[in-house]
């Protein structure tokens, strides 16, 4: 039987210290901008590894671990650390405390690995077994933005936090692959992301005269028809995208007849020109009401880009995966249209994000984003050995990033 790798053999070891990371930054959940706690409990665990400089305040509430022995390459290796406003039906004792929120996306494993990632690292620094750097950042606010429209990530590169990296690269958990899996992706990975929110406005009334009105909410109807068939009817079945509407608010009676409705939704796709295409499909179809005695305003948030996985730091963590672990499962293919803060960081360099399997063992789908997520805590050593060993190997030269038109090459030095 083939020895073990010494990178897994330490991650390992580390396992119930990253489960008991994990749970504690699970119990105490933080929405987006308010990961004071969190931050202050990556800080000190980060200060007990030592070697490293430590900055906090990164992004408002993040915090960067930088690791550095003399001139070199510099590589970045990147956690999100803030939970969503959803109220957790788990009845395991690590259980949210925080009534509404809940680490319902696995960011709370994402940090917990980046710990075990600095610890890792850092023994390999104080052996003096690399040149050149790792920045660490444990990044604030991916789920949602500011008043200014703006994420973690946006700040992050804003501030420039990452400028000397030469690449980058993330994981993400994956509860529809099981431990021991991973699944990767070149090129547009996850989705663009826009908001729109539609106002059509009427006259409005008394409800027992509609003839007398221009009823909003009767124009709501061929609105919506409009709306839900740009996907069915007006895109490329070749092509991705979703149109999904989240509120319609409008009245305050049953026997009154409002001036106005408010719509929301919002837009995915993976293609720029698809983007475009649907926002202007949007406002084309609230422009239907005008033939109905109507007015309608579309207002279009837009989010952050879609994630574009670069394919030769891909091929490293594909490298590292199949040699740390030969039994490990690697599936190619997108993650679906949900959004990534991390596209921000991948559009200013070489990045990529995977996603690691972390299909709870009990049997039950536990999707992202809902109130019974959870994790196979065993994917937690997984992760923190494949992001290490990734970053050594660019450190020590056996990965390189070649110019984008070249092949990719690896070296077995």
């Amino acid at each position: 039987m083939a020895r073990s790798h010494p990178i897994t053999e330490r991650a390992n070891e580390l396992s119930d210290q990253l489960k008991r990371f994990r749970r504690h930054i699970h119990q105490h959940p933080e929405l987006s901008f308010q990961e004071h706690d969190t931050s202050s409990f990556v800080e000190d665990k980060l200060r007990e590894i030592g070697g490293m400089e430590v900055e906090t305040g990164i992004a408002g509430t993040g915090v960067v671990a930088t690791l550095s022995n003399g001139e070199g390459p510099t590589i970045a290796v990147r956690a999100d650390m803030d939970a969503l406003p959803i109220e957790e039906q788990g009845s395991h004792d690590y259980r949210s405390q925080n009534d509404g929120v809940m680490h319902a996306c696995g960011h709370d494993a994402h940090t917990a690995i980046l710990l075990g990632v600095a610890q890792l690292l850092g023994e390999s620094f104080n052996q003096n077994e690399c040149k050149g750097t790792v920045k660490l950042l444990f990044q604030p606010a991916e789920e949602a933005p500011d008043d200014n429209g703006h994420t973690g990530s946006s700040y992050v590169v804003q501030e420039g936090v990452l400028d000397e990296a030469d690449a980058a690269f993330a994981l993400h958990m994956c509860p529809w692959r099981e431990v021991g899996e991973a699944q990767v992706n070149d090129g547009d990975s996850m989705a663009n992301i826009d908001m729109f929110k539609g106002t059509i406005r009427g006259s409005g009334g008394h409800g027992a005269y509609p003839q007398q009105c221009q009823d909003p909410i009767w124009m709501l109807g061929p609105a919506m028809q409009a709306l839900y068939g740009i996907i069915s009817r007006k895109l490329s079945p070749l092509e991705s995208g979703v149109l999904t509407i989240g509120q319609v608010h409008g009245g305050t009676s049953t026997n009154v007849i409002p001036s106005e409705v408010e719509v929301e939704g919002t837009l995915r796709s993976y293609n720029p020109e698809v983007r475009e295409f649907l926002v202007d499909e949007v406002e084309k179809a609230f422009s239907i009401v005008e033939s109905l005695g109507g007015e309608a305003d579309v207002e279009i948030t837009h989010g952050e880009p879609a994630l574009k996985n670069n394919p030769q730091v891909n091929t490293w963590l594909k490298q590292t995966m199949e040699e740390l672990y030969p039994s490990f499962q690697v599936y190619e293919g997108p993650f679906g249209l949900g959004g990534e803060d991390f596209s921000i960081v991948t559009k200013e360099m070489p990045g990529v994000m995977f996603f690691l399997g972390c299909k709870s063992s009990d049997d039950q789908q536990r999707d992202l984003h809902t109130p019974e997520f959870d994790i196979d805590e065993a994917c937690l050593p997984y992760g923190a050995a494949i992001l290490a060993e990734t970053a050594l190997r660019y450190l020590s030269g056996r990965y390189k990033l070649e110019d984008q038109n070249q092949e990719v090459t690896t070296s077995d030095a």
